[in-house]
């Protein structure tokens, strides 16, 4: 069974074949998201691939519904620190924002569904306030993995051909960027691109403690196809992903030699401990259940779900529940 997805830490043991799936032979593509994104979106060519909650959940609008997923959550960030702004726009304060031009690079990418959902219901930023750009950020030419039917109070324009967002927020032709990755106008632009949230860490660990939200980024998806062919797979690829990340956790844990590349990795893994509990990156339905509820809504509101979906639609069954003795 073929596998897309990134290179991580909680995900590690199942690429090294440390962790193997019951009954399953896994073939890890190592691949980076947008790659894997755009090859089981477009083409469906993997059996099991990460995938952006945001697409995963406009898949489920289409008939047939293409995939079925798991509740493992192989991404998960603080988007907070994601908002970029050109230094001129004006923009001190979230509500500046009302009315600018932002850039997206793709309107239904996760990223920014979090971003403008917080910024709607903990800034006073309508959905609608704004003028969205969508394109590359790095390079022209991107285009939105899945057809959207978004709207019409919802203002979403492509960007030229040849144009980017990330150049286009240096030479202030957007005024801020919601996005995933790091622009690279942020780290050459001397300071002409900025982070609205500039104490970013202090604001996202205060949003965790009045929301007790981590949102969700990604989740992992399986053909439809080779799910209804084989239904007992999503148990065992479920399973296999809980424990390679209790390996990591044992990993993170570990004090005689750092495992990971940080100087205070102990400090920093004590502190997410302390405000996020012990197993502060749940897999799981009900621990998730209010983090996707209000993923959910955010994405019905903003065009992206014809209707409001619910949580115990977006998971395999066979994943929910399990035997006792």
């Amino acid at each position: 069974m073929s596998l897309g997805c990134w290179n991580y830490d909680r995900t590690r043991a199942l690429m090294d074949g440390s962790v193997q799936p019951q009954g399953i032979d896994l073939n890890y593509l190592n691949m980076p998201v947008e790659e894997t994104f755009f090859r089981m979106l477009r083409h469906q060519e993997f059996d099991v691939a990460e995938m952006s909650l945001s697409s995963y959940s406009v898949s489920l609008g289409k008939s047939p519904r293409p995939f079925i997923a798991i509740p493992v959550f192989p991404s998960r960030f603080f988007r907070h620190s994601c908002i970029y702004v050109n230094a001129k726009a004006g923009i001190k304060e979230p509500k500046d924002l009302i009315g600018k031009r932002i850039g997206n690079p793709e309107y239904q990418m996760t990223a920014p569904v979090w971003i403008r959902g917080i910024l709607s219901d903990h800034y006073g930023v309508p959905v609608d306030s704004v003028t969205y750009y969508t394109g590359g950020e790095e390079e022209p030419g991107r285009s939105e993995k899945l057809k959207l039917d978004l709207p019409p109070n919802i203002k979403v324009q492509p960007i030229g051909e040849t144009q980017t967002l990330a150049q286009m927020l240096l030479d202030g032709e957007i005024d801020a960027l919601y996005t995933a990755r790091m622009p690279s106008s942020f780290r050459t632009g001397g300071g002409r691109v900025k982070r609205l949230f500039e104490n970013f860490v202090d604001v996202e660990r205060q949003y965790f403690r009045d929301t007790g939200i981590f949102p969700i980024m990604h989740t992992v998806a399986i053909r439809r196809d080779v799910y209804e062919a084989n239904r007992w797979v999503a148990q065992s690829l479920y399973k296999a992903f809980l424990e390679a990340q209790r390996k990591t956790y044992e990993d993170l844990a570990e004090t005689a030699a750092l495992k990971i590349m940080l100087p205070w990795a102990t400090a920093h893994v004590e502190e997410a401990r302390r405000e996020m509990g012990d197993d502060f990156w749940p897999y799981g339905l009900e621990r998730n259940r209010k983090t996707l509820e209000t993923f959910l809504r955010y994405h019905f509101e903003q065009g992206l779900s014809k209707r409001l979906l619910t949580v115990d639609e977006l998971f395999a069954p066979e994943a929910l529940e399990f035997f006792k003795i």
